[in-house]
């Protein structure tokens, strides 16, 4: 929509992000709803308020291998050690998979990507096991407690 155009009644409508996530899991049952909500109510606000330390003022679009990174950090930091498991039982086996999550609810008109997004940027930014098992360290865990 360009700024010439008058605003329809569905532009001005509130979204209901949680009927639209179980709308995409019935399109799409490879994902649990517990991830897309880990990314729209957390993940997106974790990687960009945390992770990359953006401001209101700084805050800029995301790579697909930013995203993935901010959404490792934020399991560890909730999950743990069960990370990699929480993550499994959400249907989640490869970075690939975030960027489908994200593409679906871009498409459900949840989240926005640019013309440069592309699938491709989530693949292989890391290995889950090694990147939420291998290093989640027992000792700053306890030292946080």
């Amino acid at each position: 929509m360009s700024e010439t155009d008058p605003p329809t009644p569905a532009d001005s409508e509130p979204i209901d992000a949680e009927a639209g996530i179980m709308a995409i899991c019935r399109r799409d049952p490879r994902y649990a709803p517990a991830a897309y909500r880990f990314v729209m109510w957390e993940g997106i606000e974790y990687t960009t308020r945390e992770y990359l330390k953006l401001t209101d003022k700084t805050r800029r679009h995301l790579t697909g291998q930013e995203v993935c990174e901010g959404l490792r950090r934020l399991a560890l930091q909730q999950f743990g050690f069960m990370a990699y498991d929480v993550w499994r039982s959400w249907g989640i086996r490869a970075t690939r998979d975030w960027g489908h999550v994200i593409f679906n609810l871009c498409d459900a008109g949840l989240l926005q990507r640019t013309d440069d997004d592309k699938l491709e940027d989530f693949d292989n930014v890391y290995d889950l096991e090694k990147g939420l098992k291998q290093a989640f360290r027992f000792d700053e865990a306890v030292s946080k407690a």
